[in-house]
């Protein structure tokens, strides 16, 4: 039986429409992004790909919010990841082949495979502690257990050094080490399994937050003489380090700090690999920077943290391609060394 016109328009338009979601289907590419799973690197990191999903059909992210980043380092530049949580203090003990890289051969040569595309200030390093522990001073820490950050994390050779510089006190030998990723580790805090938990991140934390309602909470950090120390001198040559404070009253009354607390603030950044395509990058550093409002939204902190003002802050990795395009655009002066 032959069609009628009408019908025969009607099976047309459906025949394109279905081609249509083939073709968005079919172009439609999956980037795979390893994340952590602490505060804010999560927080940027989902936002990022919420936003770049958002405004590019074509782009679908997959989000994995497990392991440590050395790990994520190495399997971007392995090419079982496409983005990951880079930090310049990670790369700069990859690139020379120290610390947790150490016994990784090749290291040095997937550093040069890895591109940068942006950082932020991942937060503050706070040291925490019950204010009913005995704990007034960092120096108080010796004997306890203290979290220092998850084995083979960058956060614990910071962390551990800068507790060094300040005391004299080495970890593992003057205090004990506690071996957990982050989330076991808050939980054992929560228990008061452990004395000192370290979070390097934008206060309040939720999780702290949660704890210190119902209990008083101390915060350890330097003084203005720690800073002078020639210990404390070698521990802020690292890259990706700068010296703030910032108030714990942010934790509410349950708070016993009555002045500032001096730590070292961590800069991290977002990076992926050298060969993945120039357009696509461009396409995500576009949609992302241009709808920046959106990541700002996600919390009070993160206008502070992650801007086009920050973006280049202690990078000592390459940028990608993609990323230098969209930043000429946006008429940024961009860092002579972080140019190929």
């Amino acid at each position: 039986m032959r069609l009628t016109s009408s019908k025969t328009i009607g099976l047309a338009a459906a025949v394109a429409l279905a081609a249509s979601f083939a073709t968005t289907a079919q172009a439609q590419k999956t980037y795979k992004f390893a994340s952590l799973a602490m505060g804010t690197p999560f927080a940027i990191n989902t936002t990022f790909a919420k936003i770049v999903q958002k405004y590019n059909p074509d782009i679908k992210i997959q989000l994995n919010a497990t392991g440590i980043a050395p790990r994520h380092a190495l399997d971007t530049a392995n090419g079982k990841t496409d983005l990951f949580m880079a930090a310049p203090i990670l790369h700069f003990f990859m690139s020379k082949n120290l610390a947790m890289f150490k016994k990784v051969k090749n290291a040095p040569q997937l550093a040069n495979k890895l591109r940068a595309l942006f950082n932020y200030r991942i937060g503050f390093y706070q040291f925490i502690t019950y204010a009913d522990s005995g704990i007034k001073e960092m120096k108080d820490i010796k004997g306890k257990r203290v979290f220092l950050g998850p084995p083979a994390a960058a956060q614990r050779v910071v962390a551990g050094g800068f507790a060094a510089a300040i005391t004299g006190l080495k970890p593992g030998k003057d205090y004990k080490v506690i071996k957990l990723g982050f989330g076991p580790a808050t939980q054992a805090f929560q228990d008061r399994q452990i004395d000192v938990l370290v979070n390097a991140s934008n206060p309040p934390i939720p999780a702290i937050a949660q704890i210190a309602l119902t209990n008083k909470l101390r915060f350890l950090g330097a003084s203005d003489a720690d800073w002078a120390k020639p210990a404390m001198a070698k521990v802020m040559k690292a890259p990706g380090r700068t010296r703030s404070q910032y108030s714990a009253s942010l934790y509410g009354k349950n708070a016993v700090n009555t002045e500032p607390v001096q730590t070292i603030v961590a800069w991290v950044g977002l990076g992926t690999r050298a060969d993945v395509p120039e357009e696509v990058i461009y396409k995500m550093m576009k949609s992302f920077w241009d709808h920046i409002d959106e990541m700002h939204a996600v919390a009070p902190w993160a206008k502070d943290a992650i801007n086009l003002k920050n973006a280049f802050v202690k990078m000592n990795m390459k940028l990608h391609p993609g990323a230098i395009r969209y930043y000429r655009e946006r008429g940024l002066k961009i860092p002579a060394n972080a140019i190929p």
